[in-house]
């Protein structure tokens, strides 16, 4: 930064200027297992923009120089399938090798985006535990090109939950419930004013793990014809998965000797998402909520009485709220209000970058 910029007074988001001198830039970020989202204030007062790619990354050789260069998201899924990373798979860069590879990608991301440096940055974190992996994750986001004027991390399932309750920040003045349904977790906490509070995480109930069976239960519905690997899985729940207006689909394969097979699936994606929906109820009314009454027994009556809020890509599945809503009723004999942002796959990123926005003030 210049000398002007340090001497400069930092102005909200959104000034005509984005990103000039003087001007703090908020930025949201979240670093998924499956796809990152940034979000960050359009020009000139034009909507927020957000960026959305696959956590991946690809590197090549240059034929003419010999450098190293580096493709990502879904360019270099498409590019180089053979040898494309997704190096968050487990939630969070694990290793200094996976954490290498964020630094690459992230970095790749902002200058093919051309993120400003003079920005106040969030970013959301999930509710794992696994000191070596956040500390990875820290490292990246701080030492980046951008968030010169600040970077903060906040629990994904608050960012998650802010854009729920409406068009401002406040979910951070509430007590209530979060439940993150993920890829690679299913996490769970109560948050009392902005404090996270009995945080839960299993990595037995996931999206992965939806994915897994319905590649399964195809194979059998189609009595052995048809395998399909996880990504065509996710892509058929992502494409079809409703608990309102499903409907049966048909897809083609190649044969390996040649020609072609048509299919039609009727059951295997909701048999599969059922399954998730009755497991994710089975923890969190039989694990989680015990663990929270225990040791916060008056925040755990507060906030069955308050919105209970679903965060993460699997709350995208049209119907899902309605549905997890009726059946943690039902475990639990009592009225339930189960909310969700109108989209929980990038309601962490607006909620950080809200946050953002309300440090830049501040500052």
């Amino acid at each position: 930064m210049s000398d002007d910029a340090d001497e400069a007074e930092p102005t909200a988001a959104g000034a005509e200027d984005n990103g000039g001198a003087g001007t703090t830039v908020p930025i949201g970020v979240k670093l998924g297992s499956t796809r990152t989202v940034v979000s960050l204030p359009g020009d000139r007062g034009a909507d927020d923009q957000i960026i959305r790619t696959l956590t991946c990354l690809a590197t090549y050789e240059d034929a003419l120089t010999g450098e190293e260069k580096v493709l990502y998201g879904e360019e270099a899924a498409t590019e180089y399938p053979d040898r494309v990373q997704f190096m968050l798979r487990s939630g969070l860069p694990e290793d200094a090798d996976r954490a290498e590879l964020t630094r690459k990608f992230f970095e790749a991301l902002i200058e093919e985006n051309d993120l400003p440096g003079n920005s106040a940055v969030v970013y959301a974190i999930p509710t794992i535990d696994n000191p070596e992996g956040l500390e990875n994750l820290r490292s990246v986001i701080e030492n980046s090109s951008i968030g010169m004027r600040l970077v903060e991390s906040y629990p994904e399932s608050l960012c998650g939950a802010i854009p729920a309750f409406g068009d401002d920040l406040q979910a951070i003045d509430e007590i209530f419930l979060a439940i993150n349904m993920g890829s690679t977790n299913l996490e769970a906490s109560a948050y009392r004013r902005g404090e996270q509070l009995a945080p839960f995480t299993t990595g037995a109930v996931t999206g992965n793990e939806v994915d897994r069976m319905i590649a399964n239960y195809v194979e059998e519905e189609t009595q052995g014809r048809v395998n399909i690997d996880t990504q065509t899985a996710r892509e058929y729940k992502e494409e079809h998965a409703d608990f309102v207006d499903f409907e049966p689909f048909t897809d083609v394969i190649q044969q390996p000797g040649g020609g072609s097979h048509e299919f039609t699936i009727e059951r295997s994606v909701m048999d599969a998402l059922d399954e998730y929906i009755d497991d994710a109820v089975e923890e969190i009314a039989n694990t989680f909520l015990p663990e929270l009454a225990n040791d916060y027994m008056k925040v755990y009556q507060l906030a069955l009485d308050r919105p209970i809020v679903i965060t993460g890509g699997m709350a995208c599945i049209p119907g899902i709220t309605s549905e997890f809503e009726r059946r943690l009723g039902e475990e639990l004999d009592r009225d339930v209000e189960v909310i969700a942002a109108d989209r929980p796959d990038l309601a962490p990123t607006i909620g950080a970058q809200r946050i953002a926005q309300r440090l830049a003030e501040n500052d």
